[in-house]
């Protein structure tokens, strides 16, 4: 299994690489829509892969969500629409998650 730290990590330096790699091969050139829209997409898909890896947790040989991470991640969002405030909503949702793992299940 794959250390955790390892995949981000991994992750990182294959989302910097490919926007370097980029941008050197890009030089002086205009980038097309398409390529601009590529990458505008990576860095959304490498955290959706990292939330997803963290609700479908492995038990016993079957994918099961995570009730705390779940939850707190949908109060996360929620919070972030209405407060607009990255930092206070990502407290909100831990503090959220914790409570929900330690004193509801």
């Amino acid at each position: 299994m794959l250390n955790p730290w390892v995949l981000i990590g991994l992750l990182f330096l294959i989302t910097y690489g490919s926007r370097v790699i980029g941008i050197e091969f890009m030089a002086g050139r205009k980038m097309s829509p398409t390529l601009r829209l590529y990458f505008s997409y990576v860095p959304i898909a490498v955290i959706s892969a990292l939330i997803v890896k963290q609700v479908l947790i492995p038990v016993d040989g079957e994918l099961t969500i995570s009730l705390p991470v779940l939850i707190g991640g949908f109060f996360t969002a929620v919070a972030n629409l209405l407060t607009k405030r990255f930092l206070p909503s990502v407290l909100i949702g831990i503090i959220i998650g914790l409570a929900v793992r330690y004193f509801l299940i």
